[in-house]
């Protein structure tokens, strides 16, 4: 699934071609992908102009003069520029000037739109970077979780997935099933510091390519070669050579270095 670095590069690629241009169409050719949008009409829609794009955690947010276009990406979902119609697109929206299609495999990603940003997204969590970290320990203070567990709750950082909190946690050299609530403050400030150097870094290699994602222009990443745990189990840690393990943690797959994480 896209986490925060892989929809960043998605929205820093569709703001400066979309941002003033004109709906001046809407077509969906799937059902499934509408299911959070009750009784909207793809005709609301047309003929309002872009006034700005953002990202809040996985969600594209497409700000219309009157009403908020919502893009979740799911596990396989792609926004691509004048791409032509395939047999996975899902959605095909005309600007004046260029389509933007949605396609999307699994089907798991939705696109929604109503006049204000729905309250399930508003209830997210906080932005890893504007989280300070004292909130950050306190949101894990008490909590009986493992950390890798918490750090996936959307309610408590929004963004984050598998591929980012199994590589923080490797550089913060925390055991992915240590209790988050025995996290001290310097460990949980540490923690924090990574999360947020890992996103920065995957930012700049425009997210990881590990199977469906590409940006809006159809290019791969480039991160997934910087990964030092995720997806590499078996191979050799890069600091200490210890081979990399793979469990199941909250129905999850999780990787990290026994040796460097205790």
């Amino acid at each position: 699934m896209p986490e925060l670095p892989e929809v960043e590069t998605i929205v820093n690629a569709l703001a400066p071609r979309l941002s003033g241009r004109r709906v001046i169409s809407a077509e969906f050719l799937s059902s499934l992908v509408l299911r959070h949008c009750i009784g909207g009409d793809p005709q609301e829609l047309v003929q309002q102009t872009v006034a700005k794009l953002e990202r809040r955690g996985k969600f594209i947010l497409i700000h219309l003069e009157r009403h908020v276009l919502v893009i979740h990406l799911g596990m396989t979902g792609k926004l691509l520029f004048d791409s032509g119609r395939s047999p996975y697109t899902r959605a095909i929206f005309g600007f004046d000037g260029c389509t933007l299609f949605y396609e999307d495999i699994r089907q798991f990603g939705s696109i929604e739109w109503s006049t204000v940003v729905p309250k399930r997204i508003e209830l997210l969590g906080p932005e890893p970077f504007d989280i300070t970290p004292a909130a950050f320990h306190r949101a894990m203070r008490g909590r009986r979780t493992p950390v890798k567990s918490l750090l996936l709750n959307q309610q408590v950082l929004r963004g984050l997935g598998n591929i980012y909190v199994d590589e923080s946690l490797w550089r913060a050299g925390i055991n992915p099933r240590r209790l988050a609530g025995k996290l001290s403050g310097p460990r949980a400030a540490r923690l924090l510091e990574e999360i947020q150097n890992v996103l920065n870094e995957a930012i700049q290699h425009r997210g990881s390519s590990i199977s469906d994602y590409v940006d809006a222009d159809g290019r791969k990443g480039g991160f997934q070669l910087q990964h030092r745990v995720y997806g590499r189990e078996g191979k050799p840690c890069v600091n200490c050579g210890t081979p990399i393990r793979r469990i199941v943690l909250g129905q999850r797959g999780t990787h990290y270095c026994p040796k460097c994480q205790r």
